[in-house]
């Protein structure tokens, strides 16, 4: 779901210094005004909302490739959260399992934003209407103040961690927050299956970079300069993985010279050995309705990391390449079940916030 790809610059050095060279040329942006446009993105929800304000903390949520694969109908009832099949990741998510977690993501943050400011409503799954998620005013639905303020600060922060253990009181916070009806939660924090689940993403990895389909759709999705990520507003923006930013005629070159198997392999070893746990969110059974019931509770999982000062990023590998998803049930204990989504978490400083398209791009009149 909720993916994790950005291009990693080989050995950094050379790359990384033609970058700082280029980002004096025009049509680069400034990051000044992309940060700008992310804060303006995630300013504090207005006392008395319309529904164009709850929308647009929804579609702060986790989501697959920074697709935004959603689209939001305002009507007399509530919010639909709608899939938009125009946004779907054909190549790494061929079933839509990331896009309907994607649809729970921003449900969730819908849910929590309305009852903070007495919009309360009660979220149904609506299969009639192409797989929506209903969001129905209505219900007395818990104020939750300090996950309500971590969503605008939530972010995929996908770079290295700092190696420090999580405390007992706050994996079981963390627990609490990702337990929902309908989704089991495995908290990982023994080295041994930490290292288990590693060579599982290695293998997923190496697999996924051996499909040129996937490495299109990839680079398709990537945005290597400020200018670019503010033009189209979404895809996964270099900069906010730590890698440098580039015009965007090199880019993509750069691009197909850096992006190597071993690289990215030893890279994601390194980040998992950097973090202090892995969460894996398996629902309880498969199907659009039961994928927005796993990103329901990873929504809520990372907005109680966050509210801890907690980073998380997503390393779904294992679960994208179907072959390696019986090998994770087993080592989680859910022998024919299957994984949904997986999740490191840990401590580590922040990078630049993703960007988002503006409410009135999402809003459907269909």
């Amino acid at each position: 779901m909720v993916n994790r790809r950005v291009f990693l610059i080989g050995s950094g050095v050379a790359i990384a210094g033609a970058g700082a060279a280029f980002s004096t040329l025009r049509g680069m942006g400034e990051m000044s005004d992309y940060e700008d446009a992310a804060a303006q993105a995630r300013r504090l929800i207005a006392p008395e909302p319309d529904a164009h304000d709850l929308i647009r903390y929804a579609t702060l949520a986790a989501n697959s490739h920074n697709s935004q694969p959603w689209r939001f109908k305002v009507n007399s009832s509530g919010i639909d959260i709608l899939p938009d099949m125009e946004r779907r990741l054909s190549a790494v998510d061929p079933d839509d399992h990331h896009l309907f977690a994607s649809l729970g993501c921003a449900a969730e943050n819908l849910t929590i934003a309305g009852a903070m400011r007495a919009k309360s409503g009660v979220l149904t799954f609506a299969p009639e209407r192409g797989g929506a998620v209903r969001f129905d005013w209505g219900g007395r639905a818990v104020a939750e103040p300090s996950l309500f303020a971590a969503i605008p600060k939530r972010q995929c922060t996908r770079g290295d961690y700092d190696g420090r253990s999580i405390s007992t009181a706050d994996l079981a916070i963390l627990s609490a927050a990702g337990s929902v009806p309908g989704v089991d939660l495995h908290l990982i924090t023994d080295r041994r299956k930490i290292n288990q689940i590693r060579d599982l993403v290695v293998a997923g990895n190496t697999a996924q970079m051996a499909d040129p389909a996937f490495v299109r759709e990839l680079k398709a999705w990537l945005r290597f300069n400020p200018a670019q990520a503010l033009e189209t507003g979404d895809g996964l923006f270099s900069a906010t993985s730590g890698n440098p930013t580039l015009p965007t005629w090199l880019g993509p070159t750069m691009f197909d010279l850096a992006f190597k198997a071993g690289t990215e392999n030893d890279k994601y070893a390194r980040q998992i050995a950097t973090s202090a746990g892995i969460a894996v969110f398996v629902a309880h059974g498969e199907g659009p309705e039961h994928w927005v019931q796993a990103g329901l509770a990873c929504q809520r999982f990372a907005l109680a990391a966050t509210s801890h000062g907690l980073k998380h990023a997503f390393l779904n590998q294992p679960v994208e390449v179907a072959r390696l998803r019986p090998e994770l049930a087993a080592l989680i204990g859910m022998p024919g079940r299957r994984p949904d989504i997986i999740m490191r978490f840990g401590y580590a400083a922040a990078l630049p916030y993703s960007a988002r398209r503006p409410v009135a791009a999402v809003i459907s009149e269909r």
